[in-house]
């Protein structure tokens, strides 16, 4: 066994030296977090200002756009910082403080997305019982379960880790994640890979099952409904749909990196694939949802373009 101290910091790895250039990517870098940030809170601002909007499916979308300022925070300070650094270290209280940020996130992501796939399931396939189903309340429980759940699960997850002796503090990566931290252990992680397969299985037996079974019936009634109910279905699950296959994508770039072997693959594609689902869809969604929606385009035209 390797000797083991006591891991202050960490160092991360896939930080190259780019000279001057840096500082052209930090303020790209900041571009991106103003426009994630301005963009979401406008969106949060455009739905509560407006009693036209609260209704379930946009009250959920005010979740969603809250998780993605929430993801952003744990990133996009902590990159800026390690861009303009030299020395590209993180102490271990910040490490297991992004950690929380991103895994939070992630999960909330997912649990945000599967309560949405439901409304829409009770919106398109059973609209005579809509109101009855998505009260206040109900709206009310899933969005603090959403929101529960993952908070929960995470700080358990951490809790187990942050307990693990390691023997090396490399991670080879621009940001900490559990996974590598566990990867690092030479103490026994039985108890963490016991409760990530747990978790893994929830996830694809409860919530993944949960998404493909409100799509199936969505698809069904699209089939055998009237035009002008295909086209409802199409103008309000597109962007669901198109956001859920984009953070797919994120994932699977995610476990892809984390799982094999990347060194033969160039820096700057392993840097892509590690950033893609923390920025592209807190930048993307609120374009989608703003775009594909019409009330709130037509709210948020009017608010830019405000006739006297």
């Amino acid at each position: 066994m390797e000797n083991s101290t006591q891991i202050s910091y960490f160092t991360l790895t896939l930080y190259f030296d780019i000279g001057l250039l840096k500082y052209l990517g930090f303020m790209f870098v900041l571009v991106l977090y103003i426009l994630i940030v301005s963009s979401n809170i406008l969106l949060i601002v455009v739905i509560c200002m407006n009693r036209s909007l609260h209704e379930p499916m946009y009250l959920l979308l005010c979740s969603l756009f809250a998780n993605e300022l929430f993801g952003s925070l744990g990133l996009f300070p902590f990159l800026m910082v390690q861009i303009l650094s030299d020395v590209h270290t993180l102490s271990a209280s910040l490490c297991f403080l992004q950690i929380f940020f991103g895994h939070t996130y992630a999960c909330a992501e997912l649990t945000n997305l599967t309560m949405m796939s439901y409304d829409r399931y009770l919106a398109i396939c059973c609209p005579l019982h809509y109101k009855t189903h998505m009260t206040s309340c109900k709206i009310a429980m899933f969005m603090a379960l959403a929101w529960l759940y993952p908070i929960l699960a995470v700080a358990v997850l951490i809790s187990l880790s942050s307990t693990l002796t390691l023997c090396g503090n490399i991670i080879d990566k621009v940001y900490c994640d559990n996974y590598s931290i566990v990867k690092l252990a030479c103490s026994d992680t039985t108890a963490n890979n016991i409760y990530g397969l747990a978790f893994t299985v929830f996830v694809i037996c409860v919530i993944v099952t949960l998404i493909l079974f409100t799509y199936m019936k969505i698809l069904k009634v699209c089939f055998s409904g009237s035009k002008q109910t295909r086209q409802k279905a199409i103008s309000t699950c597109t962007p669901h749909l198109v956001s859920l296959l984009n953070f797919s994508c994120g994932c699977f770039f995610e476990i892809l990196q984390s799982r094999f072997n990347m060194n033969n693959v160039h820096n700057m594609l392993r840097i892509f694939l590690s950033l893609y689902f923390l920025i592209c869809q807190p930048l993307f969604n609120p374009l989608l949802y703003g775009l594909n929606l019409t009330k709130i385009r037509i709210l948020c035209k009017s608010l830019f373009f405000h006739e006297t």
